[in-house]
């Protein structure tokens, strides 16, 4: 595993390289949680299918995780240090292989905000946050379907059956792995692989060349 520092408009991130046994077909950039890093089970199980599948895997740490902070900035300042890495990942050690971006949960939402500007070709969502939790039995809160509808892409959401922040619906383009567990996904981190492979399998990626 190689690892590389990347400066972005909001402070130097971190990147960790899982390079494939043969010439990569594809990458995938996966981002991580607010409160969890790269190190996630959920995460490295995702990475070990996608070297299996022969994909170069890109992990990202963000620019307050990487300074030791642990409490995210804004969505805009997230975004922004993301498409910097994913940019120039795709001009230097990417360069010229399709790209899937992800994350978990915070990192998933980054990634679908931001998938058309960086010219992903699918999306990975870990634990997609789909409805923020109501307090002192307030009614629901709003939903955040909005960022999975805007994505143009496949998207695959693996989320826990007893997700606290709930269970988004399919769509068109949309597929959502039910796998059990909560948000953590730590319950069966198999049937968390078994998913990432099956649709990673049925993605049409054109390789390079």
């Amino acid at each position: 595993m190689g690892e590389l520092g990347i400066e972005t408009p909001h402070g130097l991130a971190r990147v960790h390289i899982w390079p494939p046994a043969d010439q990569p077909r594809a990458a995938l950039i996966l981002g991580h949680g607010a409160s969890v890093g790269v190190d996630s089970p959920d995460i490295v199980a995702a990475s070990e299918v996608a070297t299996g599948e022969g994909l170069a895997v890109a992990l990202v740490e963000q620019p307050y995780w990487v300074a030791g902070r642990r409490s995210p900035g804004p969505a805009k300042q997230l975004d922004a240090a993301w498409i910097a890495v994913v940019e120039a990942l795709r001009s230097r050690e990417l360069a010229g292989l399709p790209v899937i971006v992800g994350g978990r949960s915070l990192g998933a939402r980054v990634a679908c905000r931001t998938a058309a500007q960086v010219g992903a070709i699918a999306v990975l969502c870990l634990a997609f946050p789909f409805q923020t939790r109501s307090r002192g039995g307030k009614p629901d809160p709003p939903s955040r379907l909005d960022e999975l509808d805007a994505v143009p892409i496949p998207v695959l959401v693996v989320q826990g059956e007893r997700d606290q922040f709930g269970m988004p619906p399919e769509g068109p383009q949309r597929t959502v792995a039910k796998v059990p567990g909560n948000h953590g996904l730590k319950a069966d981190l198999g049937a968390v692989a078994a998913a990432v492979r099956e649709w990673l399998s049925e993605l049409p990626i054109r390789s390079p060349g």
